[in-house]
């Protein structure tokens, strides 16, 4: 195999400590890019033990990224070197994913959320206007920090590890939110780590109310404490589950109609019972915590305000599908979720809730934290396996479905993390069946609402404090469509929305008020799509491209101009809905569609 190393690349001291510290040292007499002969450039050390790391390719571009904040050409090589991945396949991998670079830039990158719940609320580049010459400025598509919207994050290279976990935060953040000049100026200044110290329960507006059941422990127990969380009912679900035995967990799950949270509403039950029946071992778990649907922020709330539920949950699907192994794929903007869970997991394995035996029930299962790079698309099922596997993060076509082949080719089940959180109260006897709700925009207590199904939306917009006139409101983030003020009684039912011509999707609900451009947020959502499409099928890689020249043009054309590029803008919609690979180029035409036949956008 002929990788084609680049002689003139050597990789730096630093960049070798950071992936050395991931894939241990070299074997002694790996020359690892010294003194190479010409014989030598046609074969790589390690062979096929190498080669079965190729998963680690990502993690090992996350070391060298944390501790010198860009990756070189010669950290590349060896990298390379080291897991035998050909240099052009690692530069694709590289140049993938936004939170990455290839080319030198400083330690510290401050990235300043343009999405739609922030630009509702005045975000936009100006907050950066402060900010020396020694930060690197990036717009960022949402943060999820929706609830304290305007927001800016500030990631620092070359800062140790916080806390004794091996996998804690590697970097510095400073979150900034709500986001002022001066807020991010000042945190740019800072040399030192700046956590964002926030309690998870300011996000959760109901936050010690009786009768919450997936929200009902955020803002009551420790999310840091094992013990309280145990105290407070936690771990009970797991020994009902080895009680019962897998399939009867099945059984529950599938009784209780539990639908998926993550915007397809796919029976969990079946999901489960599908990966459990297959003869081909191991299987998988893979937990979809990467939530990067703008104005979605519901996962990242449980999992820095409950930490320990997702965990049991986790276990608990596994033991049902007969895995041994789960992978959280994590949101790289998510600093804080990484060391909530990070700890959580090191304190569940120390105290055998996670590893060889489990619960001293002979069962072995452990978790293994993943870290996006920024990439909205590996949100989509398949493309997690990629990222996770070391490629790019684009979508295989289906089938075969995950269920068959999935991770390493492997039967694997892949939930969201509201999903999987799902699980517990509904083996520990719950009688009624909730939602979770991303409330953003111009509203006064926006937050995560739990409420039961069936509700309207008026009355969930009535719990935040609505503005005084309601100009639209998009359901389901920038895959979803908008309605109309009259339309508020909408039932918050997954066939309800359906009826309605709407989608539940993620839970998303922005609400925008009078002072909104409707043009300008159309905009954005096309902007996101261009931005966030891999570009592996031609009618989402142009078809996004055309969308959003489509809607600069209409913006400065009246009668019969604009009407043909409406009259466009439908043809390449409904092109990216019937030929798309995945979801994201089939649904990238609904909100703009929704706004121009229910709102009359451009009348």
């Amino acid at each position: 195999m002929d990788l084609k190393f680049a002689d003139a690349a050597k990789a730096t001291d630093d960049e070798r400590a950071a992936v050395d510290g991931l894939l241990g040292p070299p074997e002694t007499g790996w020359e690892g890019g010294t003194d190479r002969t010409e014989e030598d450039l046609h074969w790589a050390r390690g062979g096929a033990a190498a080669r079965e790391r190729r998963d680690l390719l990502l993690p090992a571009l996350h070391a060298v990224n944390d501790r010198v904040g860009w990756l070189s050409e010669g950290a590349l090589d060896y990298i390379c070197r080291r897991l035998t991945v050909p240099p052009a396949e690692a530069y694709g991998v590289a140049t993938f994913y936004s939170l990455f670079s290839v080319k030198p830039r400083p330690a510290k990158v401050l990235h300043v959320c343009t999405d739609l719940a922030c630009a509702a609320r005045g975000g936009s580049m100006a907050l950066a206007d402060g900010v020396g010459p020694d930060v690197s400025v990036q717009p960022s598509p949402c943060l999820g920090l929706c609830e304290r919207a305007p927001a800016a994050l500030l990631l620092q290279a070359g800062v140790p590890s916080r806390g004794s976990a091996s996998d804690q935060v590697p970097y510095a953040t400073a979150v900034m939110a709500p986001a002022t000049a001066e807020a991010v100026a000042s945190a740019a200044r800072a040399p030192a780590d700046a956590p964002d110290e926030a309690p998870a329960e300011t996000a959760v507006p109901q936050a010690g109310q009786p009768g919450l059941t997936l929200l009902g422990r955020i803002g009551v127990v420790d999310p840091t404490d094992l013990d309280d969380y145990r105290a407070n009912g936690g771990y009970a679900a797991l020994r009902r589950a080895f009680a019962i035995g897998p399939a009867a967990v099945i059984r529950e799950v599938t009784d209780a109609g539990l639908l998926g949270r993550g915007g397809a509403a796919f029976p969990t039950g079946r999901k489960w019972q599908a990966t459990a029946s297959q003869p081909d071992h191991p299987h998988y778990l893979v937990c979809n915590a990467d939530e990067s649907e703008p104005g979605t922020f519901k996962d990242r709330v449980l999992m820095e305000g409950d930490p320990y539920a997702l965990i049991e949950a986790m276990t608990i699907a596994g033991y049902a599908i007969g895995a041994h192994q789960g992978y959280l794929y994590l949101r790289g903007e998510y600093p804080r979720a990484l060391a909530r869970l990070a700890e959580a997991i090191g304190q569940a394995r120390a105290r055998g809730l996670l590893g060889d035996d489990v619960l001293g029930q002979g069962y072995a299962f452990d978790i293994e934290i993943r870290r996006g790079a920024g990439a909205y698309i590996c949100g989509e099922e398949t493309a997690i396996f990629n990222s996770i596997e070391g490629y790019r993060g684009e979508p295989r076509t289906k089938p075969p479905f995950p269920v068959e082949k999935g991770l390493f080719g492997k039967p694997t089940a892949v939930n969201n993390v509201e999903t999987l959180v799902n699980v517990l109260p509904i083996l520990n006897g719950r009688a009624e069946e909730t939602k979770l709700f991303c409330l953003s925009g111009n509203v006064a207590r926006p937050g995560v609402y739990e409420l039961p199904f069936g509700a309207t939306l008026r009355e969930l917009i009535e719990l935040a404090g609505p503005p005084r006139t309601v100009r639209a409101v998009l359901l389901g983030g920038a895959a979803g469509s908008f309605v109309r003020p009259d339309e508020l009684d909408i039932p918050l039912t997954f066939e309800g929305t359906r009826e309605a011509g709407t989608t539940l999707g993620s839970g998303v609900v922005l609400v925008l008020d009078d002072t909104v451009e409707l043009p300008r947020i159309l905009l954005r959502i096309a902007e996101f799509f261009r931005d966030e499409s891999c570009g592996q099928c031609v009618p989402c890689r142009v078809g996004t491209v055309r969308q959003e020249e489509a809607l600069h043009r209409i913006q400065d054309r009246t009668g019969a101009a604009a009407a043909a590029d409406i009259a466009l803008l439908r043809e390449v919609g409904q092109a990216m809905r019937d030929a798309s690979i995945c979801g994201l180029g089939q649904t990238a035409w609904n909100a703009v569609e929704s706004a121009i036949d229910r709102l009359g956008a451009y009348e």
